[in-house]
């Protein structure tokens, strides 16, 4: 879907009107957010389409993060789509339920004296982000049907966290 198509389906909850007065712009300009650019002048670039060119040109996904965040969600990136290769589903099977398993034993360790420590909240909350990350790659390698490229985003993911919390 492109962004114009998010904004004009936005706009049937939620007044245009509003929406320019709220933001302190022009209710011509927000009407023109909500429709396609064209040569014939049509359309505008609007506030979506400006945000992916900022994290573009900064290469910063944070910005994703803090907007994912305070929309009460979390941003899982995709993984690299390249379905050339194909593989047995069962060891990316055994992964994720590998992944689960680890998180569950953490919790339960975690909770073993009736309290969870920030530190311990913190690890958990380190191995439930990993785990959404595999869950989601493992969904992608299932609609790809492409198993190969687990491996790779595990260890992609082994890295330091990514969130911000």
């Amino acid at each position: 879907m492109e962004s114009h198509e998010i904004l004009k389906n936005a706009f049937k909850n939620c007044s245009p009107k509003e929406v320019a007065g709220e933001l302190g712009v022009s209710l011509s300009l927000v009407y023109k957010w909500a429709q396609e650019q064209s040569e014939s002048g049509s359309g505008s670039r609007n506030p979506l389409d400006r945000l992916l060119e900022i994290v573009r040109l900064t290469e910063e996904e944070r910005i994703i993060e803090w907007l994912c965040e305070r929309c009460n969600g979390y941003f899982v990136r995709n993984p690299a789509s390249s379905s050339l290769h194909s593989s047995e589903v069962l060891p990316a099977t055994n992964e994720i339920v590998s992944q689960f398993s680890n998180l569950l034993s953490r919790i339960s360790q975690a909770a073993v004296d009736n309290s969870i420590t920030l530190d311990e909240a913190q690890e958990i909350r380190e191995q439930w982000d990993r785990l959404k990350c595999i869950g989601e790659g493992f969904v992608r390698c299932c609609e790809e049907g492409d198993f190969t490229k687990m491996e790779v985003e595990k260890e992609r993911e082994s890295g330091p966290r990514k969130t911000l919390y």
